[in-house]
């Protein structure tokens, strides 16, 4: 397994890029924007892109999505339901990410991926339809805008709600093990850092 990051767009959103070396396979978390750089580190990779995963809806995770069906115009994108411009009643902050190929995941779906599997926990707060990712047996977590180094992703947006976002951060905090956390914006951290210092996940806890 390797996973590669590239910071994507004006708000340096974190793109992300899964392989199984093994079975010359890909998926792509997050491409928020740059749509011919993030085609770029899929082409290198020499893996083929079976997946485009969202973590939530927002422009500034999604807005390549449509670019990159362009060139990939069989790959499946999913996302919560909650998430879609659809849903969202035509809000700016959510942008339509190619109808024919949306596909809708929730809570515990699993994504094989070569030998990987992919878990879906729904993490609400920042936005409705809030995701995170595990990457099963791996203790890696693709947290999207739900758990960032020392901090967590704000929930004053449409949709947004800041009791839920401390359950969810809460949730993340009682999986047991250490985990590798890679976020939406910012740098990674690991679980155990944030269960010692993260002020909102300990909030969350002490609920």
């Amino acid at each position: 397994m390797t996973i590669q990051t590239l910071q994507v767009g004006p708000i340096m959103t974190n793109c992300y890029l899964l392989c199984d070396e093994d079975a010359k396979v890909c998926a792509l978390i997050d491409p928020g924007d740059d749509a011919a750089r993030v085609e770029k580190l899929v082409e290198q990779s020499g893996c083929a892109l079976r997946y485009i995963l969202l973590t939530h809806g927002h422009f500034d995770h999604t807005s390549a999505v449509r670019p990159l069906l362009e060139r990939y115009p069989d790959v499946p994108v999913y996302i919560h339901r909650k998430d879609t411009a659809a849903d969202r009643g035509g809000d700016l902050l959510f942008t339509p990410v190619g109808e024919k190929n949306q596909r809708y995941y929730q809570e515990g779906d699993t994504l094989p991926l070569g030998g990987l599997t992919l878990r879906v926990l729904e993490t609400p707060g920042h936005s409705e339809g809030s995701v995170c990712l595990l990457v099963e047996g791996q203790h890696v977590i693709f947290a999207g805008d739900t758990l960032f180094r020392c901090s967590c992703g704000r929930c004053d947006f449409p949709g947004g709600d800041y009791r839920k976002m401390l359950a969810s951060l809460a949730r993340l905090a009682a999986l047991e093990g250490d985990y590798r956390v890679l976020p939406g914006h910012d740098r990674e951290t690991t679980l155990d850092y944030e269960r010692r210092v993260n002020p909102y996940m300990r909030q969350g806890t002490a609920r």
